[in-house]
């Protein structure tokens, strides 16, 4: 017995391969229908639309409260929602935030609030404990003003991030490029936050937040008895008035071609979308063929046309993808990447070639095939979570689509037909309507202009805002030069200036740095001794977290993370370059490479923009046209590729010592932000510089 299995081991598959033919691809099967319960949906007597779907595999509950207002424009407000957002698990009237907090950890629950949502999940033997606690947040909000400051100043800091993060900035004018007039189309500026008040948060709550249009999904391990037992011991007391709900409509696609500019100086890759509004909401029938055909074009499998096309065969850019966001108040299309800025307009060219592209021919068969798959395996792994059955039915609701939507998903995926795809190609993709959004270095604008229908390009700033053309500067570099440093040291002649900057030794400059995201101050310490030594030294909580030295010849960064490591000849140049307490006295004699570019508006001022070039890296600093102050200095250093941007603006001039400096200083590099308060300035102190290296 045991030779005649082994034997049929070892002829079956030759048998089986004989009666095969694999040249032939198999056909697939019919898709199926899929078979969903039916959630149970109910309404409060104070509106609510309750949508319940139970699950008891796992011991678990959760609870979605979204509201149905539809969004308003917040015009000098704009930003009020995010930050309300921010602020709703602030406090409450009967619990401070650490209290809050520490009750949910506790029982290891998750509550989390949004500008419009407030989501519990919990045990379900948790379910009261949590419940609790999601109530008082509800009816209970306080929005403590301490609080209310706290989340500003991360807002200031999440902003100063913005005018050096090229995504940030090419999210921004897409949006006002779509969107302008629109409710999506607002961005938070330094102004609108400055305007935002606890009185406007709370007035947001009131308007927002209320029973009526809201929707509650419940979900998990908790039937209709218990859950109804729920809903009134915990919702039944909250009150409001009528929501906004009126429709935002469609908005239109531009008449023709136009590019939109967002300067990022020193930049070496664009970052790029084309763009355009949608006429479709999530509720028209050609909705899924929209998604299939964006799944073949750039928003599918790594196999996609734009992929293939700007990455693998041209290779432009790492990546480069299509997008179709479909919302009931608004919906529009962008495709796009970061490209090297030798291929600014190359990569425009193609990814406008690829739209074309899907207008005019059907696509493959592997193509549409593969994206359908995808699709397909995606819908049945989400099904697997419990929360997606709730989902579906406040989708279907929301959105008045067919109650057997979901069921029937697979059956009208597989119906898709290349034909479609081309059907709606032409009604939805184009090439010659579109909002081609550009962030990045001035040097491309001139390859642009073909692509501007009217060839005149508009210029945004980072926060999508009409940017100001530089104007030519009306003194010489030299003069400005001049004029900065008898406005710092307080001198009027030459001969002056000699004999104050004679009295000068050395200078010690103490820092206090705090960051939102750490919870105790830092202490920067900066040391200058004539002609060129200094040393930096950064502390807190008892640690020396780096230092650094250099002795006009040499040097070295320590720090814990990475230990020591010697400055590069490039480095020392540029310190070699950029020296003293007051650098800008030591650029002719150092040989730093500098020219005046013009007068720019920063931080609401007119400011004269001088561009530095060290041999590290290229700065650009912006002086007060009036009293001749810095007041912001952003230096780009490129290396091996990346981009390393670090931006400096010193406010708060006072005078000391005869000398004028800045007394706050805010640092942004990589994404961090530090604020910097100067404790103290001292001249001619003593210095040990060994403690620095």
């Amino acid at each position: 017995m045991k030779n005649l299995i082994l034997t049929l081991a070892f002829i079956l598959p030759s048998v089986l391969h004989s009666q095969l033919d694999r040249s032939v691809r198999p056909t697939a099967a019919p898709a199926p229908s899929i078979n969903i319960d039916d959630s149970e949906v109910f309404t409060t007597e104070n509106g609510i639309t309750v949508v319940l779907s139970e699950n008891h595999k796992l011991p678990k509950v959760s609870f979605g409260l979204y509201m149905g207002a539809t969004p308003e424009l917040e015009g000098e407000l704009a930003g009020l929602s995010e930050v309300a957002g921010s602020l709703i698990m602030s406090g409450t009237s009967n619990r401070t935030k650490d209290q809050i907090d520490g009750e949910i950890d506790y029982v290891g629950a998750r509550l989390r609030a949004s500008q419009n949502s407030l989501r519990l999940s919990c045990l379900t033997k948790h379910m009261d404990k949590g419940l609790t606690l999601m109530s008082d947040i509800l009816l209970n909000a306080s929005f403590p003003q301490d609080e209310v400051d706290r989340i500003i100043k991360q807002n200031e800091s999440g902003l100063l991030s913005t005018k050096s993060d090229p995504d940030a900035m090419l999210r921004n004018a897409v949006s006002k490029a779509n969107f302008a007039g629109h409710p999506y189309g607002e961005v938070m500026t330094d102004a609108t936050l400055a305007n935002i008040n606890r009185n406007a948060i709370v007035e947001y709550y009131k308007s927002v937040f209320t029973p009526q249009a809201s929707y509650l999904v419940i979900v998990g391990d908790i039937n209709r008895e218990k859950a109804t037992e729920m809903v009134e011991k915990y919702f039944s007391a909250w009150q409001g008035g009528k929501p906004n709900t009126t429709k935002l409509g469609t908005f239109a696609s531009t008449t023709k071609n136009r590019v939109v500019f967002v300067k990022k100086p020193g930049a070496v890759q664009s970052a790029i979308s084309i763009t355009y509004p949608i006429n479709i909401d999530p509720s028209h029938e050609d909705y899924l063929k929209l998604k299939v055909l964006n799944g073949v074009l750039g928003g599918g499998a790594f196999g996609n046309r734009l992929m293939q096309n700007l990455r693998e065969d041209k290779a432009y850019t790492y990546g480069c993808r299509s997008s179709i966001n479909v919302t009931e108040n608004g919906s529009w299309f962008s495709a796009g990447g970061n490209f090297r800025n030798e291929v600014t307009d190359s990569a425009i060219t193609q990814i406008m070639y690829e739209l074309e592209r899907l207008t005019s021919a059907l696509v493959e068969d592997d193509e549409i095939n593969l994206t359908k798959s995808s699709m397909a395996g995606a819908f049945a792994r989400s099904l697997e979570n419990p929360a997606t059955i709730a989902r579906f039915a406040l989708n279907i609701i929301k959105n008045d689509l067919p109650k057997d939507y979901y069921q029937t998903y697979l059956k009208k995926l597989e119906a898709i037909t290349k034909e479609d795809l081309l059907e709606v190609a032409k009604k939805y993709l184009t090439a010659e309507h579109c909002n081609i959004v550009v962030v990045g270095n001035e040097e491309n604008l001139e390859k642009l202009l073909v692509f501007d229908q009217d060839g005149n390009i508009e210029k945004l700033d980072a926060f999508g805002n009409e940017s100001k053309e530089i104007l030519p500067a009306d003194i010489s570099k030299e003069l400005l030069l001049a004029n900065h440093i008898a406005a710092v040291t307080k001198t009027s002649s030459e001969k002056e200036l000699a004999k104050k900057m004679k009295k000068v030794k050395s200078m010690e400059e103490v820092i206090e740095l705090s960051m939102a995201q750490v919870p105790f101050p830092m202490k920067l310490t900066r040391v200058w001794i004539k002609p060129n030594i200094e040393g930096q030294k950064m502390e807190g909580q008892g640690m020396v977290f780096q230092r650094s030295y250099f002795d006009g010849t040499a040097g070295a960064t320590n720090s814990m993370q990475t230990g020591t490591t010697e400055l590069t000849f490039e480095e020392v140049v540029a310190k070699q370059k950029s020296y003293g307490i007051i650098p800008e006295m030591n650029y002719n004699r150092s040989g730093m490479v500098y020219e005046l570019i013009g007068i720019e508006n920063k931080e609401g001022k007119d400011c004269y923009v001088l561009k530095l070039e060290d041999g590290e890296s290229e700065t650009y600093d912006y002086f007060d046209k009036e009293t001749f102050y810095k007041l912001v200095s952003t230096s780009i250093k490129t290396k091996d590729g990346e981009t390393e941007e670090t931006t400096m603006t010193f406010s708060e001039y006072e005078e000391h010592d005869g000398f004028v400096f800045p007394m706050k200083i805010v640092i942004s590099a990589g994404g961090a932000n530090f604020e910097g308060k100067v404790l103290s300035r001292t001249l001619n102190a003593k210095i040990d510089i060994n403690t620095y290296k």
